[in-house]
């Protein structure tokens, strides 16, 4: 069973969604990431990918008091990504209720400390993050391309512990047009054993159930549901 793991991205503490990662279109959703957190639990959801927006900008962790609040107040597992990028910004995560952190840039422009967060807290906890635009990975929030191999720079991170990947085709992102499922299946026949994380272009549950068919074990989705094109009553068959 596809595990479904429900996205709130942050910026200046409100739940938000972007397009293809561009800040300039920006929706918001609601004023109260926490309310959209219960609405998700509420449904029988038990998995969160909370993303701070605003710290990917910052490069470090700005809204720690938004992952505080929703661990406090629910049962879901989160995980959190978005700009941490030193020791202290991982403590602040993990102590702030995150129980898993998702490494992005770090994992390109400083290998040395993201290996040692790989290290220290082990592949259940560390998430590698690959953002891909034609199959190469970009960071800093998606403006940098870096020219990267998709399939080896997972390898790469496979080799050090790496077992959670969430994989983001930057193009699909927010435009509701459907997931990349060749992509996925490339990366699945590449490295069958990893838990691979599709993102990005989930617009209803065929498409959910599309990624099932081809293995794919878990899928962020977050702006069709907010759009409505998928019902929370709809996510039951997969909880």
């Amino acid at each position: 069973m596809i595990e479904i793991i429900p996205a709130i991205d942050i910026i200046n503490g409100k739940c938000v969604r972007l397009s293809q990662g561009d800040y300039a279109k920006k929706t918001v959703y609601n004023d109260d990431p926490l309310e959209a957190a219960k609405m998700f639990a509420g449904a029988g959801i038990r998995r969160l990918h909370l993303v701070d927006l605003d710290g990917a900008k910052a490069q470090h962790i700005v809204n720690y008091n938004v992952l505080e609040r929703i661990a406090t107040n629910t049962e879901l597992i989160i995980d959190f990504g978005g700009g941490l990028k030193s020791d202290d910004d991982l403590r602040i995560a993990f102590e702030c209720g995150a129980q898993m952190i998702t490494g992005g840039s770090i994992a390109v422009k400083n290998p040395e400390v993201f290996s040692s967060w790989i290290e220290r807290y082990g592949g259940e906890k560390i998430i590698l993050g690959a953002d891909v635009k034609d199959e190469k990975i970009a960071v800093s929030g998606w403006r940098e391309e870096t020219g990267i191999d998709l399939l080896p720079f997972i390898s790469s991170y496979k080799e050090k512990g790496i077992f959670k990947v969430i994989c983001t085709d930057i193009a699909k992102d927010g435009m509701l047009e459907g997931a990349s499922v060749e992509l996925y299946k490339k990366i699945l026949h590449a490295q069958p054993n990893i838990y691979l994380i599709a993102s990005g272009g989930v617009s209803s549950v065929q498409d959910i159930e599309q990624l099932e068919e081809v293995g794919v074990p878990a899928v962020i989705t977050g702006k069709a549901i907010y759009e409505g094109r998928i019902k929370l009553s709809e996510l039951k068959q997969f909880v």
